[in-house]
């Protein structure tokens, strides 16, 4: 496992980061639920295999992302990980919030402390309520308490947003959304480069934009890879184009299944900064140029504007409007759509209430692009 230091901590992290907002799920009635005992054996193989940084949220899987992991840090694995979780800024209404949610989130990750506590998805209105109500008050004495030990925040809105907040505080790190579709969006390199040049060191979430990176590669995708001298698989290469930055200190992987997280330890055993030679770039460069051409939605399928009043499957739309556009499948993702349509979860149910928009860390206009995704989904 490669491991990177950053004066900020203690001790080095590992490169590779288990995420755990799609952890392995099975269905159980009519409900889709976590698949505890899978979790819990994948966290403690990636810990076994150098893993020591684990990521959860407040509201990952309904919630019960944070109590899966405590369980999984029990029998002596809690003190072998640096903890990540995030503040929900967005249940916040007053100052009192702050403290209740966090020793709700110590008690279903049981445990004392929180190494990395993140005030979670800032955007620009957030970040103005959350700071007019004191929230670095709350912050420094959470620390001062032993409650948390280091202080950071995940980030969605633009890159003049983002320098606004870097520059605000003397943050122990951040964490951002960056991958080769990624690289002028959001925080975009520009951002990471600067939060580097403070000395934060930064964390990176969505590294293959949701799982698309790394699925259904078309040929004419596979044919600029395999112009390398060195192959290697679609996922590599996304992996390799991130960790090639010495600014990144994380990379978190939302791994699904026992395969995949094997699959990460093995990419990142070796993984060195600089690594990315000039005509390695210039092949990523061709590939998001593909992409960019296809791509219809711009949603990571982060899940945010869920649950959707009317029961529309806003995710899943884009990722069949998406999957079909970029991947040639318009006739699976057709069949899939209609078993939508007939289960009543499909773009005809909008009553464009806004509420999904309100909450989307992309800020796509989903209602319009609920109503393009039904007529595309249909076309003959």
């Amino acid at each position: 496992m490669e491991y990177r230091k950053f004066s900020k901590f203690e001790k080095p992290v590992s490169l590779f980061g288990i995420g755990c907002m799609r952890l392995p799920t099975v269905k159980k009635g009519d409900e889709i639920v976590v698949d505890e005992a899978e979790a819990i054996k994948m966290i403690r193989y990636g810990i076994d295999h150098g893993v020591n940084y684990v990521d959860t949220a407040y509201g990952y899987h309904g919630g019960q992302s944070e109590v899966i992991v405590g369980r999984a840090l029990s029998d002596g694995y809690r003190e072998k990980v640096f903890l990540a979780t995030k503040s929900p800024v967005w249940l916040v209404k007053e100052y009192n919030d702050f403290d209740r949610l966090l020793n709700e989130q110590l008690n279903k990750l049981n445990t004392d402390h929180i190494d990395f506590y993140l005030l979670h998805a800032l955007n620009k209105e957030r970040w103005n309520f959350i700071k007019s109500i004191n929230v670095f008050d709350f912050l420094e004495k959470a620390r001062a308490s032993g409650k948390i030990r280091y202080i950071g925040f995940s980030f969605h809105d633009d890159h003049d947003t983002f320098l606004e907040i870097i520059d605000s505080y003397d943050w122990d790190m951040c964490q951002i959304q960056l991958n080769i579709m990624d690289m002028h969006e959001q925080a975009t390199v520009e951002g990471l480069k600067y939060a580097g040049s403070k000395g934060i060191p930064v964390v990176i979430m969505e590294p293959l934009k949701g799982g698309k990176l790394a699925i259904s590669i078309t040929p004419e995708i596979e044919e600029i890879w395999n112009k390398a001298e060195v192959k290697r698989t679609p996922v590599e290469w996304a992996f390799r184009w991130l960790y090639n930055f010495p600014e990144i200190a994380v990379i978190l992987s939302g791994v699904s299944n026992m395969q995949q997280l094997q699959d990460n330890i093995r990419i990142f055993s070796d993984a060195k900064a600089g690594c990315m030679t000039e005509k390695e770039l210039e092949l990523v460069e061709e590939v998001r140029n593909v992409y960019l051409s296809r791509t219809r939605v711009q949603c990571t399928g982060c899940e945010y504007c869920m649950p959707c009043p009317q029961g529309v499957s806003i995710p899943r739309i884009f990722n069949l409007v998406n999957t079909a556009a970029m991947y040639n499948a318009l006739e699976g993702c057709r069949r899939e759509y209609k078993g939508l349509i007939e289960k009543q979860n499909d773009s005809s149910m909008c009553v464009e209430c806004g509420q999904c928009e309100a909450t989307c860390p992309q800020n796509i206009a989903i209602i319009e692009k609920l109503k393009e995704s039904h007529l595309y989904l249909l076309q003959e």
